[in-house]
């Protein structure tokens, strides 16, 4: 199973990217894991809310292929801890899913095409962070469902 963790935006800032980078290494111990950095649409500024987020859904769904498994990551997702994040990992995998695409949109959220594109809408909290923290956040937390798996040291509970 591979692991795709993709973002609208700029490339990781400095202040994050050693993070991301070491727990993207520490999944590949587990899953193929890398990211994709979804370019930000051009003329973002001149357009209003609405036509962005569509916009962003067609350069999004540009890149699904028709069998990914897709999860988005959205503030009114469902919340999950991290064993029931890892449960969930691993149903996908015993059902044979190819690839899982983690899905952090834009600055605005996804258009409504994207929700209803989505196999799981995941939120990591009711908190909003920025989208750097989300990133930063979720190749944490997608480590920690891996540990937690193979019962091994780093999550302890």
């Amino acid at each position: 199973m591979k692991i795709q963790l993709w973002s609208v935006g700029k490339a990781h800032e400095a202040y994050v990217k050693d993070g991301i980078e070491d727990f993207t290494k520490r999944i590949n111990k587990y899953f193929t894991a890398a990211w994709m950095i979804i370019p930000p649409v051009k003329n973002a500024s001149s357009l209003s809310e609405i036509d962005l987020k569509k916009a962003e859904a067609i350069s999004i769904q540009s890149y699904l292929q028709k069998e990914d498994y897709l999860i988005l990551l959205d503030e009114r997702g469902k919340e999950l801890n991290s064993p029931e994040l890892a449960k969930h990992l691993q149903q996908l995998a015993n059902e044979s899913n190819k690839r899982i695409v983690f899905l952090i949109g834009g600055a605005f959220g996804v258009d409504e095409s994207i929700f209803k594109r989505a196999n799981f809408t995941l939120s990591l909290s009711k908190l909003v962070f920025p989208h750097m923290l989300v990133r930063l956040i979720l190749s944490e937390q997608i480590y920690r469902a891996c540990t937690i798996l193979r019962n091994e040291k780093y999550h302890h509970s």
